[in-house]
């Protein structure tokens, strides 16, 4: 083989090597740019309808939330579901299923009266991601083990946390005044 054609076949390698490269720092910046959208939930989202469709979903959500009517709650409104959830804490170390349930009740009414679509639970999770990134895989959670506790499959363990959970979210749907209120402890 004369020297040309050597030279001809590292040339091609290089630029070979170098779109390699190229190609593997574009799936990197796809990759960040995805988790700085989405947060914490970006993993389970690519596993749950794929890299592509997930960079699609940012439009097509930022299309049905300009659609939303969300809204701030009334200082009336704030205060009275601040008392629900004050009351459903009360109530937690004697009736914990009740309480978990009544939780599941105040997240549903609280979204509602903010403007939320309520009637399909992965479509608020999506709704919710854009404006409460943080604290919906928590609201998952939550979820999950509220149906666990329907069908009489959660611990008492599982219910406080998914009181916790619940609290999260509450507490971003209410708003920061909330957060400068002291917490209380479930036992």
């Amino acid at each position: 083989m004369d020297q040309k054609a050597l030279l001809i076949i590292i040339a091609a390698m290089f630029v070979a090597g170098l779109s390699l490269i190229a190609w593997a720092v574009s799936l990197k910046r796809r990759a960040d740019l995805l988790q700085s959208r989405l947060g914490p939930q970006s993993e389970r989202a690519v596993r749950e309808v794929g890299a592509s469709r997930l960079e699609q979903a940012p439009l097509e959500r930022a299309n049905r939330a300009d659609n939303l009517q969300i809204r701030d709650l009334t200082p009336q409104e704030r205060e009275r579901f601040i008392t629900e959830w004050r009351l459903l804490q009360s109530v937690f170390s004697n009736a914990p299923h009740q309480a978990v349930t009544e939780a599941t009740r105040i997240i549903h009414q609280l979204m509602l009266t903010r403007g939320y679509p309520v009637t399909d639970f992965d479509q608020r999770a999506a709704d919710l991601s854009d404006h409460h990134p943080r604290v919906v895989d928590n609201y998952r959670a939550a979820r999950h083990i509220a149906l666990r506790h329907q069908s009489g499959q959660a611990t008492a363990e599982d219910l406080r946390t998914a009181l916790l959970y619940y609290r999260s979210l509450f507490d971003d749907l209410l708003g920061a005044e909330l957060s400068a209120q002291p917490k209380k402890k479930f036992a």
